[in-house]
């Protein structure tokens, strides 16, 4: 407190000269590679630089000599701690994103428990998580062989709908409903079974009349954030419903501050579902280094009308709310007496798409694969009415 009250009678400290770099780690292999993701990821690289005191240096290049520190902003989570150290990441000061020891556990084929503890998974797979997080999630399991798949499914099924997903697919994409054992076989039957084998696959209750939320927390240089928000919906130019935006309510601190707001109840459920999630994951994977965490929580009713609340998955890289996150960031450095913020990403597609005035914009143009679309950020105060 006494150096927060040294900094508002003084004015903002003075930026220091840059004493490292910040470089994007975006290999082709990964994905994550349409023009507008790309320029979107660089754009906001250069802000964490800003926020740093770091200049930006663009993308990695592995031949070059770096001086000083290197911060590291990841197109995914590292799926090995071996990359990460080629990278000079060795804590969470050291990128935007997470790193984990396999690459199963950067997806979310985590989040539910085998269909038998004797099924077939991955080296490094920990039954522990799946009993830490039983009474977090949805009723689902996680599966890596057609086989168990139909006994997942079948068991799933006398509940009532089944929602399957494919791990590796991000936004809501990949996902197929399945009513009846007949349409369960149909999904499977059109999947490719090396990328079951090798990626697993989610089975999981459907939601109806559902509301996702996101609930996260950001630890870039000396400042850590929480929000708490809610996802929207849009239609991109082919007419298909994706992925839209978050609005986000950030206050300074961890998770654990978040608790200790007045949120009404279901709000209060999610967060602490989350918190349940996020500490299973790092006691079960103790060496994993994430500075961004941000969790989904479902809430809706299921198959007989009863009202349900459980974690989809974790998102432990950058995201379509980091442009908000680091938006929340800027205002927190730039105003130290400021202790919540309302900041918002927007994502809109078409000829007739526009942002306000006061918006910081990431994105307008044409992508080679889902045509014209406009990205952009929002800072506002915080009603506490809303």
């Amino acid at each position: 407190m006494q150096q927060r009250e040294a900094v508002m009678a003084h004015g903002p400290a003075t930026i220091p000269a840059p004493s490292g770099i910040v470089v994007v780690h975006a290999p082709e292999e990964l994905g994550f590679t349409d023009a507008h993701e790309k320029v979107t990821r660089h754009r906001l690289a250069r802000r964490l630089a800003a926020l740093k005191g770091y200049d930006f240096a663009g993308d990695h290049d592995p031949t070059r000599p770096y001086a000083g520190p290197v911060y590291v902003v990841p197109s995914d989570t590292i799926t090995d701690i071996g990359t990460a150290e080629a990278l000079g990441i060795r804590t969470e000061h050291d990128l935007f994103g997470g790193v984990v020891p396999y690459p199963f556990a950067a997806t979310k084929v985590i989040t539910h428990p085998l269909v038998e503890p004797d099924a077939a998974a991955p080296a490094g797979w920990s039954h522990a998580f799946g009993q830490r997080t039983k009474d977090i999630v949805l009723e689902g399991f996680s599966v890596f062989t057609p086989a168990d798949a139909r006994r997942a499914g079948a068991r799933l099924l006398e509940r009532g709908l089944v929602r399957l997903k494919r791990v590796r697919a991000a936004g809501g994409t990949g996902q197929a409903v399945a009513t009846t054992l007949a349409e369960l076989e149909e999904v499977l039957e059109a999947l490719d079974e090396a990328e079951l084998v090798t990626h697993g696959l989610v089975l999981e209750e459907d939601l109806a009349e559902v509301t996702t939320l996101s609930i996260g927390e950001v630890r870039v240089a000396e400042l850590v954030v929480s929000y708490y928000g809610t996802q929207r919906t849009t239609t991109d130019n082919s007419g298909a419903v994706v992925y839209g935006g978050s609005d986000l309510v950030v206050i300074r601190g961890g998770l654990d501050g978040l608790l200790r707001l007045d949120l009404p109840d279901p709000l209060r459920l999610a967060v602490a579902q989350a918190h349940t999630y996020d500490e299973a994951a790092t006691a079960s994977f103790p060496n994993a280094i994430l500075s961004r965490r941000n969790y989904d929580v479902a809430q809706g009713l299921d198959a007989r009308g009863r009202w349900r609340s459980g974690v989809l998955e974790q998102s432990w890289r950058i995201g379509g709310a980091s442009g908000a996150e680091i938006a929340a960031l800027e205002a927190f450095r730039a105003d130290p007496s400021l202790e919540v913020v309302r900041t918002a990403t927007v994502e809109v597609y078409g000829e007739s798409a526009e942002f306000p005035s006061h918006a910081t914009l990431s994105f307008r143009g044409v992508d080679e694969r889902v045509g014209l679309v406009t990205k952009y950020t929002l800072v506002e105060p915080h009603d506490h009415t809303r």
